[in-house]
């Protein structure tokens, strides 16, 4: 067993920020190999100098893997959730808290204002420093595009003119959803309407921007993309396979756990701010919670929207990994 493998299961019962972490896993290559349970066995040896990344759904035990790595072996945790960026959702996005930040030095957490618009072009020029600097980054998150970009390349297109996105959103409220958008992009862009995941509205949104900022489709502008920054020969990818059963039921009990440690005191603070167009107030459970508050559903109401939401969001994320993460390492939850 690996030092990794050999620390995690010793500490099977730890807890952190409103996540169990140590459970018995399996781990394996794209090799032919067998696969040990019970414990978090390791079947390769992480160098010490190798940049790791760490992908997976929601509630399933990223952070724990990326602070064993960085407190066994060294390294900078650096964030790739697209949520745990603003600095007004700490519970709620289950950012690492003082005691986990207090083991290994963490990155690009709570960084942004909850007002503030944030890209995945943002993330990548936020997280090129880390590439090169004196200690080996380990990026853990669960926001798929953030990692295509940084291995595969990411084309630079022209920022959205802010009154050009007022009108999606608007359209999106007015319209009950996306689905408008979606029927010009089949309409007029084809080619990116088969690409993009239709489910997803900001997606859908951001393709439908593209198309009427530049008159330009997004599939076609990310054709030019350009040489990846941290190609995935040079460092140790792995994804989080997460059983369907076993994450609903530490989705159900993480969200009870971020009530008790202070997520509805959170969504007060954030109440007289509130605006549900702006990108913070995607987190999940947000809406549900300031609902609560403004007395449109009861505490126990929001609770069961915010799981059932976070199911589904964790569902979205397994099917984009599971299809897109092909060359990842994966590790098999439970």
């Amino acid at each position: 067993m690996s030092e990794i493998g050999a620390k995690m299961s010793q500490n099977q019962q730890r807890f952190n920020a409103a996540s169990e972490i140590f459970f018995p896993c399996a781990l394996w290559t794209s090799r032919t190999q067998t696969v040990t349970r019970n414990t978090m066995t390791l079947p390769f040896d992480i160098s010490p100098d190798q940049p790791v990344l760490i992908a997976g759904p929601t509630a399933s035990g990223k952070s724990a893997l990326a602070l064993e790595i960085a407190t066994t072996q060294g390294g900078v945790i650096v964030n790739a959730d697209a949520l745990q960026v603003f600095d007004n959702w700490r519970v709620l996005s289950a950012r690492p808290g003082p005691e986990d930040t207090a083991l290994a030095p963490h990155a690009l957490y709570g960084h942004v204002p909850g007002h503030e618009a944030y890209s995945v072009g943002h993330w990548l020029r936020d997280v090129t420093p880390y590439l090169s600097g004196p200690t080996r980054p380990i990026i853990v998150g669960g926001t798929g595009l953030y990692f295509s970009a940084l291995t595969d390349g990411l084309v630079e297109i022209p920022a959205t003119p802010p009154a050009l996105r007022a009108e999606a959103d608007q359209r999106r409220v007015d319209e009950g959803g996306h689905a408008g958008l979606l029927a010009e992009l089949d309409a007029e862009d084809p080619r990116t309407a088969s690409k993009i995941d239709r489910l997803n509205p900001m997606r859908v949104q951001r393709a439908w921007e593209v198309l009427r900022a530049t008159g330009r489709g997004l599939a076609d502008w990310q054709a030019d993309t350009p040489p990846p920054l941290l190609p995935l020969s040079t460092c140790c990818p792995l994804v989080l396979d997460a059983d369907r059963d076993w994450l609903a039921d530490r989705i159900a009990r993480r969200f009870a756990l971020m009530l008790d440690q202070g997520a509805l005191e959170e969504a007060r603070a954030n109440l007289a701010t509130w605006d549900p167009a702006a990108p913070s107030s995607k987190a999940i459970g947000a809406p549900e919670l300031i609902a609560h508050l403004r007395g449109e559903m009861s505490l126990e109401a929001a609770k069961q929207a915010a799981t059932i939401a976070t199911r589904q969001y964790a569902k979205r994320q397994r099917t984009w990994f599971r299809a897109r993460m092909g060359a990842f390492h994966k590790i098999s939850r439970p």
